[in-house]
């Protein structure tokens, strides 16, 4: 296993559509993928499969996998070499370094597919769809720009109700069991690698679609110690 990560880790670094933690690259999008089309980000890409199958679908847009775990990055890179895709990228770095990548208003949509949840509720900030996640967002996405979210945790898709409510944002779709009339439509039939596992375990699907206000994302100060630790 060992020896299969460092082949991972040193072949993704020949790849010409995987970014690894590159600087000053706000304009290095455009330069690579030689158009002006709409860019859409899937975060905790994982292996990428909503970036390849959706570039495939879609080749009027750009699509751009974010995930720190390079071993696993290289199947998604892989496939759309294999694929001859072009008009899918990856970016591995941290997603709370992301508003260093893109300027503001630059993308269109924001997919987040089966994120670790964080079932602590100390690590509620590391959650993809807290406050301090959600303020990033609204500085990259353009007016109204989509956030998608696909979790097999009630959880995580309980919390992302809490902050849609707080923050006012606007619901556009919401399913709480995706497969429960059977396979569902382009594009939430494309499975990850994870969600194929949790559905063999009968683990309940669910999705939600919203956008961001207008007025700015405040996020709520920490509580004192003596305080109810906050979202």
């Amino acid at each position: 296993m060992k020896a299969k990560k460092l082949y991972r880790f040193a072949t993704i670094k020949t790849f010409p559509h995987v970014f690894e933690y590159p600087e000053n690259f706000k304009d290095g999008w455009k330069e690579y993928f030689k158009n002006d089309q709409p860019i859409i980000l899937e975060l905790a890409c994982g292996k990428g499969e909503y970036s390849v199958n959706l570039a495939k679908a879609f080749p009027d847009k750009n699509f751009i996998g974010v995930d720190v775990k390079g071993n696993r990055m290289f199947v998604g890179a892989k496939k759309a070499i294999d694929e001859k895709v072009p008009n899918v990228a990856f970016l591995r770095t941290q997603i709370e370094q992301i508003t260093d990548y893109f300027h503001p208003n630059s993308i269109s949509e924001i997919w987040i597919t089966f994120p670790d949840p964080f079932l602590r509720d100390s690590r509620a900030k590391n959650r993809l769809t807290h406050h301090k996640f959600l303020s990033m967002y609204q500085k990259l996405l353009v007016k109204g720009g989509p956030i998608h979210l696909k979790t097999d945790s009630k959880e995580l898709f309980d919390f992302t109700g809490e902050m849609i409510m707080h923050h006012d944002c606007v619901v556009q779709e919401k399913n709480d069991n995706v497969y429960q009339h059977g396979t569902p439509s382009f594009p939430l039939n494309i499975q990850t690698f994870y969600e194929s596992m949790h559905l063999a375990d009968n683990r309940t699907i669910q999705y939600i679609r919203f956008s961001l206000p207008e007025k700015d994302i405040v996020i709520p100060p920490k509580k004192k110690k003596n305080e109810e630790a906050p979202l």
